[in-house]
């Protein structure tokens, strides 16, 4: 203790005690997170080779994965260490197997926060080995390529393409795969939800499903192991649903957004149970996208009420000129109107 007192002598009483407590904390949080990982082997990141404790972080990542329930507790404690393991990080008082330990915890969290968040977390405080170890348990299943999603370089990237798909099959850890299909499939949709509202909405409300179905998974590893694959075969069909409905304007003789107001229009009589042919609703959404480009050539349109004004008479005479049945006169332009702010708004991003 005398040394510790020395080393700690330009401090005062109260940064000391708070030192004190926070290597309460670390030494309560380790004896909790232990408790989650009883039934889990980890010599292989403690003694194993290299190639050993890369795969010991990957199934560490998915042990904790088993349920939602274990998956929000490890987070919670590892992040509760973090805090307090900045305070005291320099203490005697924590011996080098606690230390290890602690990157070792502090690792799982952040391969699991990137791959729910995109960015690993505490790696200052983690030692070299470590964060080439996290970077390495990041490439060694197939997923290289997907964690670079939303770099501002890699914008060329065809997540939809047969080749990228291929590298997430590769990945034999069901939660982590499951896990990269959630994050590719957001982006996705939310990409597509900026051109077509409506029918990406659609794809939000089935994605949410398919995460409602994972967020109930079973700790039972017998159990959960078949339900996860179906589960993860799900996300991948619906990751090939939204690529074919991206790709459906091609066939029908109009453009990406051509095809978002046609959604529109066909939702709307089929909300109204009316029938309108196929040939005049193509017509109808290439009449419509014409005027709405009329008149979103202004960059502040969507703040002038007097171009607004002009774009719903010119959308009521548009429909009515096509024939487009009696309806409720304001629902039809509100819908309109919302896709129109809608894919003016991120076309040109």
């Amino acid at each position: 203790m005398e040394f510790a007192l020395k080393k700690y002598s330009n401090i005062g009483k109260n940064d000391f005690e708070d030192i004190s407590k926070a290597v309460v904390i670390v030494k309560d949080q380790l004896d909790l997170l232990s408790k989650i990982f009883y039934k889990f082997d980890s010599n292989d990141y403690f003694k194993g080779t290299a190639l050993k404790q890369l795969e010991c972080l990957n199934k560490a990542a998915e042990h904790i994965q088993l349920s939602e329930q274990i998956e929000k507790r490890f987070m919670s404690l590892s992040k509760k260490l973090s805090s307090a393991y900045k305070i005291c990080t320099s203490s005697d008082e924590l011996s080098q197997t606690e230390r290890d330990y602690i990157h070792f915890y502090m690792a799982i969290s952040s391969i699991v926060h990137k791959l729910t968040k995109g960015n690993a977390l505490d790696t200052a405080q983690m030692n070299e080995r470590v964060r080439a170890m996290i970077k390495e348990a990041l490439l060694s299943d197939g997923v290289e390529e997907v964690f670079k999603l939303g770099d501002d370089k890699n914008k060329n990237i065809d997540i939809f393409s047969d080749e990228y798909m291929a590298k997430i099959d590769k990945i034999k850890l069901p939660n982590t795969k499951i896990k990269l299909l959630q994050k590719l499939l957001k982006e996705a949709i939310d990409d597509f939800k900026k051109i077509n509202k409506i029918k990406g909405t659609d794809f939000t409300k089935k994605f949410k499903k398919l995460l409602e179905k994972y967020n109930e998974r079973k700790e039972d590893i017998a159990f959960a192991n078949d339900v996860l694959d179906d589960l993860a075969e799900q996300f991948a069909d619906l990751f090939k649903d939204l690529q074919k409905e991206k790709n459906s304007f091609e066939e029908m003789g109009i453009d990406f957004e051509e095809k978002a107001f046609y959604d529109i229009l066909k939702a709307v009589a089929e909300k109204h149970n009316f029938e309108y042919p196929h040939k005049k609703l193509i017509l109808l959404s290439q009449a419509v996208k014409k005027v709405v480009d009329d008149k979103a050539k202004y960059t502040d349109w969507s703040q002038r009420d007097d171009i607004k004004a002009e774009l719903k008479v010119d959308l009521i005479l548009i429909l009515a000129e096509h024939g487009y049945p009696p309806v409720p006169k304001d629902e039809v332009f509100k819908e309109i109107f919302e896709q129109a702010e809608n894919f003016r708004k991120y076309r040109d991003d």
